[in-house]
């Protein structure tokens, strides 16, 4: 897939995120097919969470960010 097709995405945390550059895996479903990439976020992001994403890095590889986003931050 092509950076336009996955930046602005919600997924969903299949294996936790440990944050900085330790991924964690993240299911996309496009048109209806579920895709898999390893994910990488600047904190921890839990199992079942849902998540942002806000950059492609290439070779099925992602940069997110929990969603939706806490105001107040």
């Amino acid at each position: 897939m092509t950076r336009e097709t996955l930046v602005g995405r919600i997924g969903t945390v299949i294996t936790a995120i440990r944050g900085g550059e330790r991924a964690g895996e993240v299911r996309l479903v496009v048109a209806g097919i579920a895709h898999y990439y390893l994910a990488y976020a600047a904190a921890p992001v839990p199992p079942g969470s849902e998540v942002l994403v806000i950059n492609h890095r290439g070779a099925r590889q992602i940069d997110v960010e929990p969603w939706p986003i806490e105001e107040g931050l």
